[in-house]
């Protein structure tokens, strides 16, 4: 099994198990060999590739052999057209003479003179079929006939094209071509085509091994590593090779998903645990008190109204934790309805700040908002309205709560400001700031810090604006104001018409 980094690890017992469904037949090596995807494609190349090669040099040969026998019946009725002109001029005997001439140079053609009995007079072919010589009809035809081999010296037989043709004087004339150099242009054909199949063959074999050991090979890392995911290690990651093939963006982007899976259920363990741990002194504390009212003994109804009271005040607690959770959970899951539209952040900003303003006047801290955008068009960004509004109200409510100093006047400041293609909101405090150390981890939900425990709060409100930073495609950062804390997240512009 191949691990991340491209080390090899044993298969554990849960990896063998995860790896064999129930009700699936264990094959043999050659039943897998058999079902293999590289096999099937090995051989339907074989069969392709084979069946267009005979295709092809039937063709081939087949087109030839016609233009050789065409080429060789133009030359044979050339050829008997100009001995019936010798014939006409000189009679039988210059017909004799001229093919006794023609029948003894090297390469010749095939010739013979018989007179009306059949008796062969002067030529280069024997034991010739009678039926050949005898025929009425002057066409040509494919016969066989017996020739002396010039290397051998015995008589071999052969395939000629011949015309025979009837003088008036009823002798006849044969006039022919061999077709042995046909016929070797054909075995030559065919013999092509052998070591073609035997080429395609070695082809289709390169092209299994190759699959095999390339292609399949990264396909079955991907089947090895699902079956290790199946059985409960998410730790599991498909090699990247450094190709940049097309398996290697594929195993990128899996292991990108692996990554944020595995983050978003160590997310949700923690949720879990953290819901059970920082839910659990709330619900406590409301049980007491409701037993505390239902086992006391002359109270006054001023009094239980003052526990209902807090009673009530816990579960409103409960419940804003909650309804944070579900936001969270809302904006995190990158819901299709919330729609990112152009609109001036100082407007929203503004409108948060009058919303906070009472709040802040009784803490005795000085909000403002520091407007760097410019012109009208430079002021535009894609945001969802409630959406950034919320995240600079809990940036606020965060700072009002956690970011005043403790012998200065507190001052809280929205900043706005163009930032390369992008508009930066901040919310910018002069309290102690948090820790570098610290500033990755307060993104958490439910992370409270030591500082803030005995503030009223639940932990999720900067988890919340991460989120939303999230959803318009950019981050939360944390900075130092000296002094302070500065909390930023940016805004992308809207595309140029």
């Amino acid at each position: 099994m191949t691990a991340a980094d491209g080390t090899e690890k044993p298969d554990t017992p849960a990896q063998t198990s995860a790896a064999v469904t129930p009700g699936t037949p264990i094959l043999s090596p050659v039943g897998r060999l058999l079902r293999t995807t590289a096999f099937k494609l090995s051989i339907v190349y074989l069969l392709v590739f084979s069946l267009v090669s005979v295709a092809l040099v039937a063709y081939i040969s087949h087109s030839t052999n016609s233009i050789l026998t065409s080429e060789l019946r133009d030359a044979v009725d050339q050829e008997v057209t100009e001995l019936k002109t010798q014939f006409a001029r000189g009679g039988i005997l210059r017909v004799v003479r001229i093919l006794d001439n023609r029948s003894r140079e090297p390469g010749a053609g095939l010739y013979l003179v018989t007179d009306g009995a059949g008796q062969p007079l002067v030529g280069n072919i024997s034991d010739l079929p009678p039926e050949v010589v005898t025929r009425t009809e002057s066409v040509v035809s494919t016969v066989p006939y017996m020739r002396l081999s010039p290397r051998t010296g015995t008589e071999q037989q052969h395939m000629a094209l011949v015309r025979v043709v009837t003088l008036d004087t009823g002798f006849r004339v044969l006039v022919g071509r061999d077709l042995s150099e046909r016929e070797k242009f054909s075995g030559l054909m065919w013999n092509a085509m052998r070591a073609l199949l035997f080429v395609t063959v070695l082809l289709a074999l390169g092209t299994w091994w190759f699959l095999s050991r390339s292609v399949l090979k990264r396909i079955e890392q991907v089947a090895v590593t699902s079956n290790r995911i199946l059985a409960g290690d998410l730790s599991g990651r498909l090699l990247v090779t450094g190709s940049n093939d097309e398996f290697d963006r594929l195993a990128i982007g899996l292991n990108q998903m692996l990554d944020r899976i595995s983050e978003l259920i160590r997310g949700l363990n923690e949720v879990s645990d953290n819901i059970a741990h920082d839910l659990k002194t709330p619900l406590n504390r409301l049980r007491n008190r409701a037993e505390e009212a239902v086992n006391a003994e002359g109270r006054s109804p001023d009094q239980y109204r003052q526990v209902l009271e807090s009673v009530i005040e816990d579960c409103d607690g409960l419940i804003r934790t909650f309804d944070a959770l579900l936001t969270i959970a809302r904006v995190e899951a990158g819901n299709r309805t919330i729609e990112l539209t152009p609109l001036d952040p100082a407007e929203v900003a503004h409108e948060v700040l009058e919303l906070y303003e009472p709040t802040a006047e009784e803490l005795g801290v000085t909000l403002t908002v520091e407007d760097n955008l410019g012109g009208e068009q430079a002021r535009l960004a894609l945001a969802n309205r409630e959406l950034l509004a919320q995240a600079i109200a809990n940036l606020i409510d965060n700072a009002l709560k956690y970011g005043r100093p403790a012998a200065a006047s507190a001052h809280v400041k929205i900043d706005l400001q163009r930032e390369d293609e992008t508009i930066l909101v901040s919310v910018i405090d002069n309290g102690t700031g948090i820790a570098p150390a610290d500033r990755e981890r307060v993104l958490g939900r439910f992370v409270r810090l030591e500082a803030s425990r005995n503030s009223p709060g639940s932990g999720l409100g900067l988890s919340l604006v991460a989120a939303i930073a999230r959803q318009h495609g950019t981050t939360l950062r944390l900075a130092d104001a000296n002094p302070g804390l500065k909390v930023s997240f940016g805004l992308r512009l809207p595309e140029k018409s």
